[in-house]
């Protein structure tokens, strides 16, 4: 029987798929997962085997107490606390686990060590935030005692296994919209919040999205409930489809002959799924937080957004080549 993990995911989608060469890394070492985050991970992260979830919505005390609910039914077990892994920074994060009785391992940041089980200092340099989370995950299983199966570097992909349930949501979508497997473009041109006061999202996806189709490639967008509005207005002449779950929506990445994002959730779900995509920067940086993926193009920096003919170029160029 596998020896269970507590893992106490990212707040932010793009987060959690960053993290996913840890979780591989701890079910290699033979920990099944338990993870803790936000709803909607549930169904992004469907398809990790010998896995559990525990949705994680505030307030802090009652976070606590479905974490001891779940770990501890029927209020057994108390006295043994859970080994975990704490990816988020914050020093709430670690309080929840800390009330639930989850002995943790995770980065000193907030000062957070007194609540940890197992505090390990950041590395040096400049990580991606894949690298940042792999490390935490490697560090902790070190002084668990494990050294055999950890890499020193996380894989070039992410990895994200996709359901059935995903598969079919996906092709279902496709079928009712009239489009066909690799023979549409799929933008996300939203992105919520701002980075140090600066918008992060490209402003010409209404030009990117009409050149396209006057070459006669079908283009949509399926953006969040809470962000069509701004997604038509971002591409107002892009087909509007239906709002999936996150996994399916991975799926659905997958079926596009391309995918042209900001640097948001949609590049790392993207990334995560293994989907051809451009992922475009002008007010993050692609070294610290862009797609981990050998099939992913950056476009642009932390100080300069791409014009829209370059990126109209590329994405014909990479077209050409579905």
């Amino acid at each position: 029987m596998l020896q269970p993990v507590c893992v106490r995911l990212p707040n932010w989608v793009g987060d959690a798929c960053m993290a996913l060469p840890a979780l591989h890394l701890l079910s290699r070492a033979g920990y099944s997962l338990v993870l803790a985050g936000r709803p909607w991970a549930r169904d992004l992260l469907a398809g990790l085997p010998h896995t559990d979830f525990i949705a994680l919505e505030g307030p802090l005390r009652r976070d606590a107490q479905r974490l001891r609910d779940a770990l501890h039914p029927g209020g057994k077990g108390l006295g043994t606390p859970y080994r975990g892994i704490c990816f988020p920074d914050s020093l709430s994060s670690a309080m929840v686990f800390r009330m639930a009785g989850v002995r943790a391992g995770g980065y000193r940041d907030d000062g957070r060590s007194l609540l940890l089980g197992w505090p390990i200092s950041k590395p040096k340099g400049d990580l991606h935030v894949v690298e940042s989370y792999h490390y935490l995950a490697k560090t902790v299983l070190q002084r668990w005692g494990h050294q055999a199966c950890l890499s020193s570097k996380p894989p070039p992909t992410l990895d994200l296994p996709l359901t059935s349930a995903h598969e079919r949501a996906a092709a279902t979508l496709l079928e009712r919209a009239g489009l066909r497997p690799q023979g549409f473009v799929l933008l996300s041109p939203t992105a919520t919040g701002r980075h140090r006061g600066r918008i992060k999202a490209w402003g010409h996806y209404d030009a990117l999205a009409r050149a396209l189709q006057n070459d006669g490639w079908p283009v949509a967008i399926c953006p969040p409930p809470q962000e069509i509005d701004a997604a038509h207005q971002a591409a107002p002449s892009a087909q509007v489809l239906g709002a999936l779950p996150l996994g399916a929506f991975a799926a659905l990445t997958q079926k596009a002959a391309l995918v042209v994002c900001n640097d948001s959730g949609t590049s790392h779900v993207a990334a995560a799924a293994g989907s051809r995509q451009i992922t475009l920067f002008g007010v993050t940086r692609p070294e610290r937080t862009g797609p981990w993926s050998p099939r992913a193009l950056c476009l642009g920096n932390d100080e300069q957004w791409p014009d829209a003919q370059t990126v109209i170029e590329h994405a014909r160029r990479l077209l050409s080549q579905a």
